[in-house]
C-alpha cells in the first residue's frame, strides 16, 4: 500500500479559456491532422487499401463520436488490431472481414446493454501492456520492410529473420529504387522525431506524424522519385464493399465466429482502458463504460457493413483531443467531417504520399507501443509476477498471435489468485459520517472484484471529503493498485478532500 501511495501524482489541471465551440473546433483540427496519416498507415500495416482505414476513421468521428460513453475519446483505426486483421486477409480474404466485424460489433452491443463493460477493465495491465507491446514489435519488423518498398512476410518471425538481409541488400554505389525508398523512410522518421523535439511552443500541436510525412512527400514530388505511392480511389464511395448474400453462410464457419469473438475481446479491452486513460487528462464528463461499448459495438457494425477495418478507442488520437483543449464531443464529430471532407475532394494529395513514408510513421507507432516503462513500473511497484506476465504475453504474441498471448497473459494472471483463493472476497461497506463519505474495504481487492470496487469508488459524491478506510483489506493487487491509484489523482485533481486510512494504522491525508 505505501507503494501506492508513494506513486500518486498530480495531473496539472487545464484552464478553461475560449467559447466551447471555438475550442472545439480547433481540437478537432489538430486530430485530424494527427488521424490521416495513422487511418491510412494502419490500413497498410493490415494489408488493406488506404481508403479502409479512412472510411473507419470517418465512422469513428462521425457516428461513434455522437454515441461515445467517452466524450472526449477518438474513434478510429488502431494499430493495436493491424495485426489481428493481417492475418485475418492473409488466411480468409478481404471479403471474410466485412461478416466478422458485422459479428464483433454485435457482440460489442449485447455486452454493452448486458452492462459487462466494467468486466473489461478488470483485465490485468499488465495483460494489455504486454499485448501491445507484442503488437509494436510485429508492426515494426513489418513495416521495417514497407520501408524498402517490400511486402511485409506472413509472420513476425519471418520479418525479424529477413530484416538484416533488407539491411545488407543496400547498395550506395548503385542507388536504385529500393535505396531511394529507404532513404524516404528515414528522413520521415528523422524529420517526425527531431520536430517533436525541437518544434517551438507556439506550433506545439502540429503533429509529427504529419511533419514527417510532408517532408517525405515533399522530398518525392521536388525530384520526381520512382517510389511506390499511396493508391486511393477518386470516390470514397467507390471504397464501400457491402456484404454479400453469404454473410450468414460466413456467420456457420467456426473460425468466423472465433475471429469475431476475438476482434470484439480484443477492441473492447483496449477501449476501455484507453477511455480510463483519457479520463484522467481532464476533469470533464467521466466515461459510461457500457454506453462507450454500445457506441464501439455499432460503429464496428456500420465498419463491417462499409467492408472496411475495425475500430477502437486510440489513445494518442484522444490524447491529442485533449491536450488542444476539446472541450465537448463536437471535437471528435468535427475530425471525422474534416476527414470525410478531405478525401472527397483532395484524393489526389493522398496518392502523392510514398508508402515508405507511412511506412516510417508505423515504425515509429509500433515502437512506442513497446513500453519498457511500463515494465519497469510493474517490476518496481508490484513485484516480478506482473513483470513476468507482460514479458510472456509480449513474447508469446510475437512468437505465436495474439489470441493466444492474451490468453497465455490472463492464465498467468490467475496465478496472482492462488495464495488468496479461501478469501478472494471483496466486503464493502459505505456511509457518511458528520458531512465525510466513509468506504470502508476488507477482504482482497483483485482483478475478480474490480468491477465492484470500481463501482464503489464512483459512487463517493463529487466536493465531498472522502475516506477510505483500508484497515482490514488484507491483498490489493496491481490491477486494483492502479485502479485505486488513478481514482485518487482524479479526486485530488478535482479539489476533494481524500483520506487513506489504514496502511499500517497510518492516516495519510490526500487533500489536494
Amino acid at each position: 500500500m505505501t507503494n501506492l501511495l508513494g506513486a500518486l501524482k498530480l495531473p496539472s489541471p487545464r484552464l478553461p479559456s475560449g467559447p466551447v465551440l471555438t475550442r472545439d473546433l480547433t481540437a478537432s483540427i489538430v486530430v485530424f491532422l494527427v488521424a490521416m496519416p495513422l487511418c491510412m498507415g494502419i490500413a497498410v500495416a493490415s494489408g488493406v487499401p488506404p481508403e479502409k482505414g479512412l472510411i473507419t476513421g470517418i465512422i469513428g468521428g462521425i457516428v461513434v463520436g455522437a454515441l461515445a460513453g467517452s466524450p472526449l475519446q477518438v474513434s478510429g483505426p488502431a494499430a493495436g488490431l493491424a495485426v489481428v486483421v493481417f492475418e485475418l486477409v492473409r488466411d480468409q480474404g478481404l471479403s471474410a472481414l466485412g461478416p466478422i466485424l458485422i459479428l464483433a460489433g454485435i457482440i460489442q452491443v449485447v455486452a454493452g446493454i448486458a452492462r459487462l463493460g466494467g468486466w473489461f477493465r478488470a483485465i490485468s495491465p499488465a495483460v494489455v501492456h504486454g499485448m501491445l507491446a507484442g503488437i509494436g514489435v510485429l508492426i515494426v519488423v513489418g513495416q521495417f520492410h514497407v520501408l524498402f518498398d517490400a511486402k511485409p512476410l506472413p509472420s513476425g518471425l519471418q520479418n525479424l529473420a529477413a530484416a538484416p538481409g533488407r539491411l545488407f541488400g543496400l547498395s550506395p554505389d548503385n542507388i536504385q529504387a529500393t535505396e531511394i525508398a529507404f532513404g524516404i523512410g528515414i528522413l520521415t522518421i528523422v524529420a517526425m522525431l527531431g520536430w517533436e523535439k525541437l518544434r517551438p511552443a507556439a506550433m506545439k500541436l502540429v503533429p509529427g506524424a504529419l511533419v514527417g510525412v510532408l517532408t517525405g512527400t515533399a522530398l518525392a514530388m521536388a525530384f520526381g522519385l520512382d517510389v511506390a505511392r499511396v493508391n486511393v480511389p477518386q470516390s470514397i464511395a467507390s471504397a464501400i464493399t457491402l456484404p454479400g448474400p453469404e454473410l450468414l453462410s460466413k456467420w456457420m464457419d467456426p473460425s468466423i465466429i472465433a475471429a469475431a469473438l476475438a476482434i470484439a475481446f480484443i477492441a473492447s479491452a483496449e477501449t476501455l482502458l484507453s477511455a480510463a486513460a483519457v479520463d484522467r487528462m481532464h476533469d470533464g464528463v467521466r466515461t459510461n463504460y457500457n454506453k462507450e461499448l454500445r457506441a464501439q459495438g455499432i460503429g464496428n457494425l456500420l465498419c463491417g457493413l462499409a467492408g472496411a477495418l475495425p475500430m477502437t478507442g486510440v489513445i494518442v488520437r484522444s490524447s491529442a483531443n485533449v491536450q488542444a483543449g476539446a472541450t465537448t464531443r463536437l471535437s471528435t464529430m468535427f475530425h471525422g467531417i474534416w476527414i470525410l471532407g478531405f478525401v472527397a475532394l483532395l484524393p489526389f494529395v493522398l496518392r502523392e504520399i510514398p508508402m515508405a513514408a507511412l511506412g516510417a510513421i508505423l515504425v515509429v507507432t509500433g515502437w512506442r507501443l513497446v513500453s519498457l516503462a511500463h515494465a519497469r513500473h510493474l517490476l518496481s511497484h508490484y513485484g516480478p509476477l506482473p513483470a513476468f506476465i507482460w514479458l510472456a504475453t509480449l513474447v508469446t504474441v510475437v512468437s505465436k498471435d495474439l489470441l493466444t498471448g492474451v490468453l497465455v497473459g490472463i492464465g498467468l494472471s490467475m496465478l496472482e489468485l492462488v495464495p488468496h483463493l479461501r478469501r478472494l472476497g471483496l466486503n464493502v461497506s459505505e456511509g457518511d459520517t458528520g458531512g465525510v463519505h466513509a468506504i470502508g474495504l476488507s477482504g482482497s481487492a483483485t482483478f475478480v472484484s474490480l468491477p465492484k470496487l470500481s463501482d464503489t469508488l464512483e459512487r463517493a459524491p463529487v466536493g465531498t471529503p472522502v475516506r477510505l478506510d483500508v484497515t482490514n483489506l488484507g491483498t490489493v493487487d496491481h490491477t486494483c493498485a492502479e485502479l485505486i491509484k488513478d481514482w485518487f489523482q482524479r479526486r485530488r485533481a478535482a479539489g476533494d478532500i481524500v483520506e487513506l486510512f489504514g496502511a499500517r494504522g497510518k492516516t495519510a491525508a490526500l487533500a489536494h
